[in-house]
């Protein structure tokens, strides 16, 4: 992995990992736009596909654009190495390929992103694979349910959608003891707010098509392991099942990653006013965001995380059929799925993004109906504040 860290997260999104172009002074990444790579004679195949030519072959197995970009990202976190892949799921699929096999188990978190579980639970099942997706933030739960078999300790945190929070650092000593390997989804805070390889975990991933992005105009995912021996296992399924990343969608994620650090910054400020907000009105039952006092693990956000993001999620007093009437009447924010975007999104999750959860294992998630998840962009907080109010008006 090329390239070094610097003493600022802002100079290291730009610069990690990143050089000149060495033909022609390109300060972009070039996009090398080709699905194969040509040899200077025989003897150069031979030990490019036997692996004492550090060069290229073919983009599936690695392409010198899709290589910068994972450069950065394992910097970013600290990583040995990166693993860009097609989708986030790709990212995820790629993880459980990797790590479990027939008869072995996971725990997860059961307020993930819907189809990281549905996955597990529907395609990795019918293979032997058991699971058990429960609230990570309570760790005697967690130890009272790891076998002889379990594998994997599998944490969203913050989680998605509810923004409950799980001890990073207690479930890193949790998996030490029980010799598990413990996959951190950070999607949610993103490297800058929270950095899962330092508290402890193994592999940290992320679906890219967020805030690692950021424009809403292209998906992707990541693995970023802490040892080499685990990147190398993750990197042989990876090739092999073919979810690998194209190189121009890894130059537009390369690209967006440089003004990550702004973007977060900006949607966070205007995040923690619209929480306060949110909070303060009549007609709002209750707001779970890690920023306010009232969050039940508002001290742990403070410890493993360097902010509290732009993720909110609340619900009104006149419960779901409110809850419609608001999102159906909100102008500025876009009723849509996916976050982390530099625009506004507002959605609901036990109708959109967790449809697939069974009512009854989403309801004890904490993934209630009434749950609305708003995802703060980069607009005036004037703007987004007024554009809530008159929704609400309607509810």
């Amino acid at each position: 992995m090329k390239g070094k860290t610097y003493r600022s997260f802002h100079t290291d999104v730009i610069h990690a990992g990143q050089e000149i172009d060495p033909l022609f002074g390109g300060v972009s990444v070039p996009i090398y736009q080709t699905s194969t790579f040509a040899f200077r004679d025989a003897d150069q195949g031979a030990d490019r596909f036997a692996g004492r030519d550090p060069g290229y072959v073919y983009t599936r197995i690695g392409n010198p654009t899709t290589k910068a970009l994972e450069d950065n990202l394992a910097l970013l976190e600290g990583g040995c190495g990166a693993l860009a892949t097609s989708t986030g799921m790709a990212a995820v699929t790629t993880l459980y390929a990797a790590l479990l096999d027939k008869d072995t188990h996971m725990i997860g978190t059961a307020a993930c992103y819907g189809p990281s579980r549905m996955v597990m639970e529907t395609e990795f099942s019918r293979f032997g694979v058991e699971a058990d997706f429960i609230d990570t933030s309570d760790l005697a739960h967690i130890e009272r349910l790891i076998r002889p078999s379990t594998r994997l300790l599998y944490i969203e945190t913050p989680a998605n959608p509810t923004l409950i929070l799980t001890d990073l650092r207690a479930c890193a000593r949790l998996a030490e003891k029980h010799n598990l390997l413990l996959a951190v989804d950070n999607t949610f805070s993103s490297p800058m707010l929270q950095k899962p390889l330092e508290l402890g975990a193994d592999i940290v991933l992320h679906s890219l098509t967020k805030f690692i992005n950021g424009h809403s105009d292209v998906v992707g995912g990541v693995l970023i392991a802490k040892e080499e021996a685990l990147f190398k296992k993750l990197q042989k399924v990876l090739r092999l099942m073919g979810g690998t990343m194209d190189p121009h969608q890894a130059w537009l994620v390369l690209r967006g990653v440089k003004t990550l650090a702004l973007r977060v910054e900006k949607a966070q400020r205007t995040a923690a006013e619209l929480a306060s907000y949110l909070a303060s009105h009549p007609k709002i039952a209750w707001v779970n965001y890690p920023g306010l006092a009232s969050h039940p693990q508002h001290e742990l956000a403070k410890a493993q995380m360097s902010g509290f993001g732009s993720m909110i999620c609340f619900g009104l007093k006149g419960g779901y059929e409110a809850g419609k009437k608001m999102i159906n009447a909100v102008k500025l924010a876009a009723l849509a799925v996916s976050l982390g975007g530099i625009e506004s999104l507002i959605q609901h999750p036990a109708s959109m993004t967790h449809a697939g959860v069974p009512k009854k294992e989403r309801e004890s998630a904490g993934i209630t109906d009434d749950l609305i998840r708003l995802s703060v962009g980069c607009e005036g907080i004037e703007d987004l504040q007024a554009d809530l109010e008159q929704a609400l008006d309607k509810a």
